[in-house]
């Protein structure tokens, strides 16, 4: 997946992938926890030291055209002058402690459950590839083996030729 596009992951139309991580935006978080996002993004900035890059991050202005292409629910982002931030599961839960209001407290423990499983269900895709791939090697020397059948099989099939006739 393009780094630089955010796509819906599976069911939960607020969990994207971008640079290779499962976050939610800020606006999206913010709404779950019950606040404005001006007042999430205060704190996260007060809290500056709980939110490592690993946490938090914020999307380029690529990043946010991409994300405001694939998902209806963040047109409203368009026409922002800032680039929104992405927490990362375990930002979304340090976000829930600063604010520390009992529907972020509540909620967290909803978002957690929803990277849950997002993990669970990748985690699920990643078997079933693999499954695949060792049934294609399977084939892969089924293959083989019968083109070597085929070969060895090929000089009894095809008539010997026959001597010409002589016709005396």
């Amino acid at each position: 997946m393009n780094s630089l596009q955010a796509q819906r992951a599976g069911l939960d139309p607020i969990i994207l992938s971008i640079r290779g991580q499962k976050v939610i935006l800020d606006a999206d978080l913010a709404a779950l926890y019950g606040v404005p996002t001006k007042r999430l993004n205060e704190q996260v900035k007060r809290n500056a030291e709980r939110f490592p890059s690993d946490f938090v991050f914020q999307l380029s202005s690529v990043e946010k055209a991409g994300v405001v292409a694939n998902c209806d629910h963040l047109s409203r982002l368009k026409f922002s002058k800032t680039c929104p931030y992405a927490f990362t599961e375990h930002g979304a839960l340090m976000a829930a402690n600063v604010l520390n209001s009992p529907q972020a407290v509540k909620m967290s423990v909803h978002v957690v459950r929803a990277f849950i499983k997002q993990r669970e269900l990748l985690m699920a895709h990643a078997d079933v590839l693999k499954k695949l791939a060792q049934m294609d090697a399977k084939l892969m020397k089924h293959d083989e083996a019968l083109r070597v059948i085929w070969q060895e099989l090929q000089p009894l099939v095809t008539p010997a030729s026959l001597p010409p006739k002589i016709h005396h």
